[in-house]
């Protein structure tokens, strides 16, 4: 049996930041949610919002745990794995993973500790400010990575020296044509995705009769936040495809499954690719509406994959991550208008619509995972687009002992995952009824 070194480099790398990803999509967001929680303490000083900051920051606290781990690994990945990538692209990379390092992860690492075990040791007012900071730093680094993978996906600002990229215009690089699309569409699906968890979790609580005195009010910022943002989110996602259309249009006509270029093209609901014959089978479709969407004009042309001969990505792979993100966001837009129809009404949620959302909690996961594909192997064959092909910069190692540290990760980040719920799991489980906040939570 042969063992191809470029796809299990691809995979392992894959299996690497899938995993990674899941946790920086709940800190972004969950930084921000706790001011939030804190902010409402400090003006009202119901102890209901105090309660609800110390059991989501254990939360927060053991998310980040598990970023920061899964994140040094991937790290070393581009040494292992791609060490032509930082060859020729470090004078770029390196900076902006340095930036990251100096400008985020110091302050969320500094004042972290404070936000844990900073009661009845340090006021209100510099617990807040801690929390603050924390928050500003997950959402710096998201800045500095998001510039960065923004950057391979649309390079510029740079020229070439014998071949490797040096940094011209660093304005240029960290602000290039898909960093606004990106940033936006990424932040926005953390604050959904940790919309969904704190309503997810508050519901089971209820469902379980476990809840706490501030349970029926985050399952509200839970719901009131995912009815704003499943519907924005669905809004950057036009503008965002309308810079594909322009910046990488082989990726367009990957997801929309279009072969042939034509004007009034049709919009695949679903089907099943088949880059052979380069045909969709059983697809269902929408008359002129892949048009519409990507130009806003029903007769609009649209590039098909014959355009790009060997240079576009595989596309069943970006094709169902697509649909799975699109039918995942359909569903947060339907269950969240139900819950906030409940709450305006100011009716007991039921426990039909309880059940929902406990069963939508990772909801978010999945569609930022989709979301992440489409992205990310939508740029194949190109590490850095149009530039370097990932063929050029993979190490060159045994494809058997790629193989065996695959399984390794496999076995160790399926650990973790489940170690993870479980300890979600766990703190969710815990009765609330007589015991006080600090018996709870705060000690």
């Amino acid at each position: 049996m042969e063992f191809d070194p470029v796809i299990l480099s691809r995979i392992q790398f894959a299996l690497n930041i899938s995993f990674h990803i899941l946790f920086p999509s709940i800190t972004i967001a969950l930084g921000w949610i706790l001011v939030y929680f804190r902010v409402r303490y400090t003006l009202s000083r119901n102890e209901e919002w105090e309660y609800a900051y110390y059991f989501w920051v254990k939360v927060f606290a053991l998310t980040f745990a598990l970023g920061v781990v899964s994140g040094i690994t991937m790290s070393f990945q581009f040494g292992t794995n791609w060490p032509g990538y930082m060859e020729r692209v470090g004078n770029i990379a390196g900076p902006l993973l340095g930036y990251e390092v100096l400008t985020a992860f110091f302050l969320e690492a500094s004042f972290l500790g404070i936000m844990l075990f900073g009661k009845e040791r340090v006021s209100n007012k510099l617990h807040l400010v801690a929390s603050l900071l924390v928050a500003i730093g997950t959402t710096l680094s998201a800045f500095w990575i998001l510039a960065l993978n923004s950057w391979m996906q649309t390079p510029q600002g740079y020229t070439l020296e014998d071949g490797v990229f040096v940094a011209d215009n660093w304005l240029e690089i960290i602000f290039n044509p898909t960093f606004p699309y990106m940033f936006l569409h990424v932040v926005n699906a953390s604050f959904l995705t940790c919309a969904f968890l704190i309503a997810g979790i508050s519901a089971w609580r209820m469902i379980k009769c476990v809840d706490g005195p501030a349970t029926k009010r985050v399952f509200k910022t839970g719901v009131y936040l995912a009815v704003i943002l499943a519907p924005l989110q669905l809004v950057i996602g036009d503008f965002y495809g309308l810079n594909l259309v322009e910046q990488q249009p082989a990726k367009i006509a990957a997801i929309e499954g279009v072969w042939q270029t034509e004007r009034g093209a049709d919009f695949t609901v679903m089907g099943i690719p088949d880059e052979e014959n380069k045909k969709t089978h059983f697809a269902i479709t929408i008359p002129n509406m892949a048009s519409w969407i990507l130009t806003h004009d029903f007769n609009g042309e649209v590039k098909g994959l014959n355009e790009f001969k060997n240079s576009h990505p595989p596309v069943g792979i970006v094709f169902y991550s697509f649909r799975i993100m699109i039918g995942v966001g359909m569903l947060m837009i339907i269950v969240s208008a139900w819950g906030a129809w409940t709450l305006i009404k100011k009716t007991q949620p039921s426990p039909k619509l309880l059940t929902a959302f406990s069963w939508m909690t990772f909801s978010g996961w999945l569609a930022s995972l989709a979301g992440w594909y489409v992205t990310e192997v939508g740029r194949q064959p190109y590490i850095v687009y149009g530039q370097i092909k990932t063929t050029e910069v993979v190490a060159d190692h045994p494809g058997e002992h790629i193989a065996i540290t695959l399984f390794a990760y496999v076995l160790i980040y399926s650990f973790l995952l489940f170690s993870y719920i479980a300890s979600l799991r766990y703190l969710s489980s815990k009765p609330a009824g007589s015991l006080t906040l600090v018996q709870e939570y705060g000690g």
